[in-house]
């Protein structure tokens, strides 16, 4: 019979794009993917370490999977990513039902381990490699629309509230040709958008080439392929990689550009490596030069002793921006960070005091910025039906806007144009053009400009 994987992902789009990896690796030595839990003979978890409710989230999981090994010990449970690497010793031994701990860059090693595990034999593999990309290995997706793929791993910016480079190491990029290539064979399956994920993208080097170059590279694979990318730093944000955007139709309008906080001594403690200064002018050059850009960041509330007035910094450079979306977090330390070792000292009623602000304020403008689009065509990819209505079907702009429209014979992965009439803070609403369900995807590249 042939053996079955479960895997769970938790955290951020490259952690799903490890636990794709993951699958590919897994199906090379003879599993298949399971889709419920208590099918499989190898049940895993693919964490993240970034924040603590992650990390909390993952260990109530976790008492879920001691139930499944008591009623089948034989079932191999494992947990990979970053919290294996930060946690190793801890799971092992606290979690007695726990078999395997298997960090970011040992993920090959899996199958040998899950054998060893079957043997009685509990493993930890979490050696961090200065070389590790996985280049060479297939990740395994299912058929759809949209792909994530890692083009670097590691981080090497050491912010001090960051946990990543103790749990990913340090930056290392994947060959150019290797994900163009990998490109061209999900342009050939009919994905219709790809996502190049990166600590920090900005940073990628392969030999002569960076970050720009192989966004122009991905982007002439397929002129109907939708590329997007996440994360940038604005330190690394080049011109060059501004007007590459700008200039290939099919690089999506829309950057996540992470700017924490408004205050200048804050973003120095948070070893940020720029000013608000420097954030304002980067945001008026984009813009600038790339008409109707989307822009989202994230922003962290009550870092090690941030004032009131630092607080309203940082409410005062949102409304000067003027985000389409935000991620925002309170602070929460995190072992080995430098930031692990000040006093966090803002207490926790206040923390959550400033972050209610800052979601009310974003909320606020991302609705007023979604408002001015009431009455413009967009142009949609239809990604799948809506959660809320089955009648309905969802998509996305290039502005990385959510867009609900009745459904009118359009089909997954169809470009269509929709009339906005309504909207709110999270979504558009509108009404799909008939005569435009089927748009010609090269004349829109062509005109939409």
């Amino acid at each position: 019979m042939q053996r079955k994987v479960y895997i769970e992902t938790y955290g951020c789009q490259m952690n799903v794009a490890d636990t794709e990896l993951v699958l590919g690796i897994m199906s090379a030595a003879g599993y298949d993917r399971a889709v419920e839990m208590d099918k499989a003979d190898v049940v895993l978890v693919n964490t993240c370490s970034v924040r603590e409710n992650a990390e909390q989230r993952v260990f109530g999981r976790l008492g879920d999977f001691k139930a499944i090994k008591k009623s089948r010990p034989e079932v191999i449970v494992g947990v990979l990513g970053c919290m294996a690497e930060r946690l190793r010793r801890e799971l092992i031994e606290s979690e007695s039902h726990v078999d395997l701990v298997i960090g970011p860059d040992e993920y090959r090693r899996l199958p040998v381990l899950v054998e060893n595990a079957r043997a009685g034999e509990k493993g930890i593999a979490v050696r961090l490699s200065r070389v590790e990309t996985y280049d060479d290995i297939a990740p395994l997706r299912t058929e759809g629309i949209n792909a994530w793929l890692s083009v670097m791993r590691g981080c090497d910016k050491f912010c001090t509230f960051c946990v990543v480079p103790f749990t990913r190491g340090r930056e290392r990029s994947r060959s150019l040709s290797g994900i163009v290539d990998e490109v061209k064979g999900l342009a050939d399956r009919g994905f219709k958008e790809v996502s190049l994920l990166g600590q920090n993208v900005n940073s990628y080097r392969d030999n002569g080439s960076d970050f720009a170059d192989l966004l122009s590279h991905v982007a002439q694979v397929d002129p109907s392929l939708r590329v997007r990318f996440t994360t940038s730093h604005p330190q690394d944000m080049s011109d060059k990689l501004i007007e590459t955007i700008a200039g290939h139709k099919n690089i999506c309008n829309f950057i996540h550009l992470p700017v924490q906080s408004g205050s200048d001594r804050m973003l120095r403690l948070m070893n940020r490596t720029y000013t608000t200064e420097h954030y304002l002018r980067l945001v008026d050059k984009i813009r600038g030069t790339i008409p109707g850009v989307s822009l989202s960041t994230d922003v962290i509330a009550g870092f090690p002793t941030e004032t009131e007035a630092e607080h309203q910094m940082t409410i005062a450079l949102m409304q000067e921006v003027g985000f389409d979306g935000a991620f925002t977090f309170k602070y929460s330390p995190r072992e080995n960070t430098k930031a692990w070792h000040m006093t966090d000292d803002v207490p926790e009623e206040v923390k959550i005091r400033r972050l209610h602000e800052i979601i009310d304020l974003q909320r606020t403008i991302s609705l007023r910025r979604n408002q001015l689009l009431i009455g413009s065509a967009m142009e949609v990819l239809v990604e799948g039906e809506s959660k809320k209505s089955p009648s309905d079907w969802c998509g996305r702009t290039d502005t990385n806007k959510v867009v609900v429209f009745p459904k009118n014979g359009a089909a997954i992965g169809d470009y269509i144009a929709v009339s906005i009439d309504r909207v709110n803070a999270a979504t558009l609403f509108g009404q799909s053009r008939s005569n435009e369900v089927h748009i010609d995807v090269l004349s829109y590249f062509v005109h939409r400009g």
